[in-house]
């Protein structure tokens, strides 16, 4: 099975879980690598913006000596976004509706970056 649609796999049954918008994968440095985000959003900017902010939380908590986040979780009226690293090389990015609960999509979201880790290392 091509690394795409082993990726596509990945997303696919993230999203089942309800309460999921959208999620995708980014490189560290904030390049699309590939993402279930529907075309009302714009899917390089989010993986860039997503990428930003965890590199901000990670130079916030290192210099506070917190150590290093294991994800950023933005939360507006709209929804919430998560981002959590996916091993050395990539991000898990997602977008929750905004009454979405986050407890089973957290679980969740560390196992699907754990095989999206094993996916791309």
């Amino acid at each position: 099975m091509a690394t795409t649609e082993m990726l596509e796999r990945v997303l696919n049954d993230l999203r089942r879980i309800g309460g999921i918008e959208a999620s995708a994968v980014a490189s560290r440095d904030g390049l699309l690598i590939y993402s279930t985000v529907s075309r009302k959003f714009h899917a390089e900017t989010f993986a860039a913006m997503a990428a930003t902010m965890l590199g901000a939380a990670e130079t916030a908590t290192t210099e506070l000596g917190r150590g290093i986040p294991e994800r950023v979780i933005v939360e507006s009226k709209h929804g919430k976004i998560i981002v959590t690293g996916a091993g050395g090389k990539a991000l898990l990015l997602v977008m929750t509706e905004p009454d979405a609960g986050l407890g089973l999509i957290l679980i969740e979201v560390a196992k699907a970056s754990e095989k999206i880790k094993d996916i791309l290392d």
